[in-house]
């Protein structure tokens, strides 16, 4: 079985499976909004900018129609939808004093400096 052809044939294959997995494979996004009403909602989404653009709308999760989002506070990128689905979860179940830590710890790491207290 280790013969050119096959060789050839193992090569486009990988090549194929790494386009799709790494190039077009959709990436998963976990993301916290705060609300007006300083409420925190937790979702998963493929595209952020049009999932916040449904919630404002009303058009995204029940809880949100009656709870207008105010901003996207917290994101984090995911490579499968399992990965997404498994973090919202465990974000999900943690107390609103620990959702508010993730934030800010995610905040610090990006800008070096901690958000503006909710």
């Amino acid at each position: 079985m280790d013969t050119p052809y096959y060789r050839d044939r193992v090569h486009v294959l990988a090549r194929a499976c790494y386009r799709f997995l790494i190039i077009k494979a959709p990436k998963y996004y976990v993301y916290i909004l705060e609300c007006t009403d300083r409420s925190l909602y937790t979702g998963i989404t493929t595209d952020l900018k049009r999932r916040f653009a449904e919630h404002k709308k009303g058009k995204g999760a029940h809880y949100t129609a009656s709870h207008p989002p105010r901003k996207i506070v917290y994101q984090e990128k995911l490579p499968t939808r399992s990965a997404a689905l498994k973090r919202e979860a465990q974000i999900k179940k943690l107390s609103r004093q620990e959702k508010l830590a993730v934030i800010k710890s995610a905040t610090k790491k990006r800008t070096g400096r901690a958000p503006v207290r909710f």
